[in-house]
């Protein structure tokens, strides 16, 4: 054996530089659309293997269709029903109708019945129940329990399966319980302690119970006042909750206080990915697009926002429209009016994303909101006063016009004080109204900077210059 330390991998080193540490590469992709082009299905199913489930997802989402086709179809009977739960809704579709049934019900046995209702929620009746016939009847009445509640609720979000047990059991009562039975929650983190009518007594971690004596009983051990979630509870709310108050789980009850569900953490974080993914798309104006989505889907779907800035375009040129004789006699206006609205639409940005995050985490309310708003007004001011220093001295050394500098700084305070405020004030009038401030508060502060920065700049200059 030698005694020389082997060298680092100089291609695992290149991946981590890369932040490529998970994931797929490109090398695994070329190798897997090899295989499916030649038909070698032995080859794919080595290739398929080692894979995570979400792993295999990214790749269905990455590649064509023509080649996500053929690679189901050559899967065959061996497909995992968990990679449906990973995929983008466009996909998963796609992938429904290539999957032929016997497939899907092999695929679908196995799955929990909170990842079930994820499964087909959004799909028509008739698909519904070709995927619910092939379910056992107690995971096929549960799946449908769930489907009677309310869209983005916890109704919906919650699982079925989880591990209750009697108060007055025993730590040893517990683990022989849950060794006796195989068909255990495949995930769980705490047993529930629950009475006959099913109301919820307290939790029991699971690391608590084994690290018990067996004849401990579960109601000295239990969290006696565990945080429950009502059953008809918004996805939001469900989410907040755990990151607040850093759950693994948590029960859910119906109206009369019965227990009727869990919720786990893994559950609760992908809504939150979903609400920052949904919230950073709708600031952007690209509503609920996909990667994935064809160019005729991701154009009709961003065409309304274009057709929305087109008309806050028209707004803003109205008002420089009111001033072309000030901005014929003095051409520089012309050159300089971009720098004043581009500055103004770029603070109000700034403001208006830390407003739109604050307010869907809740860090912004009413306690504090006086004292946000003051912030950002006296930050736009600030820098306005300190941008207008350097443009206005731009301003005088360019156009030699030492009275063009101080309308464009004056003009540069005023819009970037507005920025901070706008950018602050908006999100929150419409998140009071009920409207989501990331659907449309991006197209309300760009007008406003823009007919402030115009109508600023343009009226000092007609009022000072001419």
């Amino acid at each position: 054996m030698s005694d020389e330390t082997p060298g680092p991998d100089p291609e695992r080193a290149e991946t981590e530089d890369r932040g490529d540490a998970y994931g797929l590469d490109a090398a695994q992709v070329d190798a897997i659309l090899a295989a499916v082009e030649a038909g070698a299905q032995d080859r794919l199913l080595e290739l398929l293997a080692p894979l995570h489930a979400a792993d295999t997802a990214d790749l269905l989402e990455q590649i064509g269709p023509a080649d996500r086709e053929k690679l189901i179809r050559l899967w065959g009977d061996g497909f995992d029903g968990e990679v449906l739960t990973e995929l983008e809704e466009g996909v998963r579709d796609e992938v429904l109708e290539v999957l032929d049934r016997k497939t899907l019900a092999q695929a679908v046995q196995d799955m929990e019945t909170d990842d079930l209702v994820y499964l087909v929620e959004d799909l028509e009746a008739e698909e519904q129940d070709q995927i619910l016939q092939h379910l056992e009847d107690a995971d096929r009445h549960a799946v449908e329990a769930s489907l009677q509640y309310d869209e983005d609720t916890a109704g919906r979000l919650m699982s079925r399966e989880m591990v209750i047990c009697p108060p007055h059991w025993t730590v040893g009562d517990a683990i022989d319980f849950m060794r006796a039975h195989e068909d255990l929650p495949e995930t769980f983190y705490k047993v529930i302690l629950a009475d006959a009518r099913m109301h919820v007594v307290g939790t029991v971690a699971l690391g608590t119970i084994m690290a018990h004596r067996r004849d401990t009983a579960l109601r000295e051990l239990a969290d006696t006042s565990p945080r429950l979630i009502p059953v008809d509870q918004s996805y939001e709310d469900v989410a907040y909750a755990f990151n607040q108050y850093h759950m693994v789980s948590a029960p859910v009850v119906d109206g009369d206080g019965r227990l009727v569900g869990v919720i786990t953490i893994d559950d609760a974080m992908e809504v939150l990915e979903d609400e920052a993914e949904e919230d950073m798309k709708l600031l952007a104006g690209v509503g609920d697009e996909e990667i994935s989505d064809t160019v005729w889907e991701t154009a009709r779907a961003r065409f309304p926002w274009l057709a929305v800035n087109l008309v806050t375009a028209i707004v803003a040129s109205l008002v420089i429209s009111l001033f072309e004789a000030t901005i014929a006699a003095i051409v520089a206006l012309a050159v300089l009016m971009p720098i004043v609205a581009s500055m103004g639409g770029n603070a109000a940005t700034q403001t208006l994303t830390v407003a739109v995050r604050a307010l869907a985490t809740r860090d912004l309310t009413r306690a504090n909101a006086m004292r946000i708003v003051r912030r950002e007004a006296l930050v736009g001011a600030g820098n306005g006063i300190a941008f207008a220093l350097i443009v206005g001295v731009v301003g005088v050394i360019w156009f030699g016009t030492p009275m063009l500098g101080v309308v464009l700084g004056v003009a540069m305070v005023i819009n970037l004080f507005v920025a901070g405020l706008s950018g602050i004030l908006i999100p929150m009038a419409l998140s009071k109204l009920g409207i989501d401030p990331a659907l449309a508060s991006g197209t309300f502060v760009t007008t406003v900077t823009d007919v402030v920065g115009f109508f600023a700049f343009l009226g000092l200059a007609a009022a000072l210059l001419l």
